[in-house]
């Protein structure tokens, strides 16, 4: 048996040791357990104390990590090696939040590059905050709409909103969806005149940006004219010879590399829209942060290390304790796209089903990833999580300060994070149920009806992490540690998180499908896809 599967099985024994144990025994450890299940980082504070987690089995998942190499997978990347095997391409998103570094993606120097082009880009965001890039007529720009998908729009329209209390630029909007009712209901409220338009794509062949990019130059176009319409444009793309032919100017073209993937893009020029909003003093803090989180990820041995601990705990969730999915709940309304944005960052990433050499997973891998702003989900879908049948661990996020809402408010929000975790864990057993019922005068009959409804399981874990207030620097570290806690959970099922051959074959089909919605010859498909199209061309041709 060679290292990885031994330690693959010590895990397992470690799992059926605490099964058998309840959360609300193993949190009563105090000091011991949180001097190795407490982490900080400034004012970032990790606390995996309600995971099923002891110190044996925290030792286990440390040993995992040594036997996969997990410390020199984590080297490769910051080397700029091509980890990324499947496209033969180096993975450096961290290069791109740190300017004044010395990266090279294989052997080739990048970081006077990466520097040049966020000189560049953010010059060009304060400008158009500054007025002095205008709109045709020589007002400033009041809008700017940014079209995009996945990486393209995730990262930055999550961002937009998480940090909107510092917004002092033009109002910036997002479109991604290629249902024409979201590029309508976008446009429709805006002023051609006064309205940037920044189209992202790498290729600037992206179907449902593409379609969303000509609905707009064709609503400037009707307003302003086509040569007006078209200086009123810029892009976030490497494919020049597409943006020119789309009228874009090549002062208004932003490129990044290959080695950043989509999904970790918005440390880029696909970050514009952000740095439009917030400023680029602004954007060079949200860059800052994410540079603290890299280096202690870098630097920190591995048992005090956040992302580290946190990739160690996902990987114990969903193999050890055979949890398949994982809830993500930001007490915080402005962090409400955030659960989106993890989605595609780590089902993305990790839901793969071989090995980076292509063999097949000998364990599960990702979880499904969903979530929603407390204290909204404890009234859509918290019942699930304290009584379902399935266990479904949390992820908590809770500022200390409130950026811009009345402390009362805040004070409540905190109350309510704090006891959904405490209830998670050590629930309300039927003995308590009972004398709860009993003190108010319920006859033992009525007790034995109601009890089993109200008792709480518990043993339910989860992850909190505190901080002090969610500015653009928090923000970054807080990204940063998600993406690294996804690369630690990659190495550990050694899987390529950084290709998306997953999202490929839709794609191509529904470019092959188009011709034949639009009325083509459908003989040659499929029984259900037949079926289906007839049935469409009947709906429409019925009056």
């Amino acid at each position: 048996m060679d290292r990885i599967e031994q330690a693959w099985n010590e895990l397992a024994a470690h799992a059926a040791r605490l099964r058998a144990r309840h959360l609300r025994e193993l949190v009563h450890d105090g000091a011991a357990r949180a001097q190795r299940l407490v982490l900080q980082l400034d004012d970032l504070r990790l606390d995996l104390t309600r995971e099923k987690l002891d110190g044996p089995a925290l030792d286990a998942l440390l040993a995992l990590g040594r036997a996969v190499d997990l410390a020199g997978q984590r080297e490769a990347m910051f080397a700029g090696e091509a980890i990324n095997l499947s496209e033969r391409r180096a993975v450096l998103h961290v290069a791109a939040r740190d300017p004044g570094g010395d990266y090279r993606a294989q052997g080739v120097p990048v970081s006077a590059a990466v520097a040049q082009a966020l000189d560049r880009c953010l010059a060009f965001a304060d400008a158009v905050r500054a007025g002095r890039v205008a709109a045709t007529d020589g007002r400033p720009y009041r809008d700017v709409v940014s079209i995009g998908i996945g990486g393209s729009d995730l990262g930055p329209a999550m961002a937009t909103q998480a940090l909107a209390p510092y917004h002092d630029g033009p109002a910036v909007h997002y479109v991604a969806n290629v249902d024409g009712a979201a590029i309508h209901d976008t446009l429709a409220r805006l002023d051609p005149a006064t309205t940037l338009v920044i189209v992202q794509s790498k290729t600037f062949t992206t179907l449902e940006t593409m379609t969303n990019a000509r609905a707009a130059r064709a609503w400037l176009a009707a307003a302003l004219g086509a040569e007006r319409a078209a200086a009123q444009l810029a892009a976030v793309s490497t494919n020049l010879e597409a943006t020119r032919a789309f009228g874009i100017d090549d002062a208004r073209v932003f490129g990044f590399w290959e080695w950043i993937g989509g999904r970790y893009s918005v440390w880029s020029a696909i970050g514009l829209p952000l740095a439009i909003a917030i400023g680029g003093a602004g954007f060079r803090d949200f860059l800052a942060g994410a540079r603290t989180l890299d280096a202690h990820f870098r630097d920190a041995p591995p048992e005090r290390n956040l992302p580290v601990l946190m990739g160690l705990a996902g990987v114990w969730r969903r193999n050890a304790m055979g949890c398949s999915s994982v809830a993500v709940v930001p007490y915080d309304q402005r962090l409400a796209r955030l659960p989106a944005y993890l989605q595609q960052l780590t089902m993305e990433s990790n839901g793969k089903r071989v090995t980076r050499d292509g063999r097949p997973l000998a364990r599960a891998s990702c979880p499904v990833v969903w979530g929603e702003p407390g204290s909204n989900a404890q009234h859509s879908f918290f019942q699930l999580l304290h009584q379902g049948s399935d266990v479904i661990p949390v992820d908590f996020l809770l500022a200390a300060e409130p950026t811009a809402a009345d402390p009362a408010h805040h004070a409540l929000l905190v109350a309510n994070c704090l006891a959904q975790s405490q209830a998670l864990a050590l629930g309300l057993d039927e003995a308590a149920v009972r004398a709860n019922l009993a003190r108010t005068g319920l006859d033992p009959a009525e007790i034995d009806r109601l009890a089993p409804q109200r008792t709480f399981p518990g043993d339910r874990p989860s992850t909190t992490l505190l901080y002090r207030r969610l500015d653009p620097a928090s923000l970054g570290r807080l990204l940063a540690l998600y993406e690294h806690k996804t690369f630690v959970e990659a190495a550990l099922w050694q899987v390529n998180a950084f290709d998306q051959w997953g999202v490929e074959l839709g794609k191509a089909l529904a470019g092959a499908l188009a011709p034949l919605v639009a009325g083509g010859d459908a003989s040659g498909a499929d029984p259900a896809t037949a079926g289906l199209l007839a049935h469409l061309r009947r709906l429409r041709e019925t009056p």
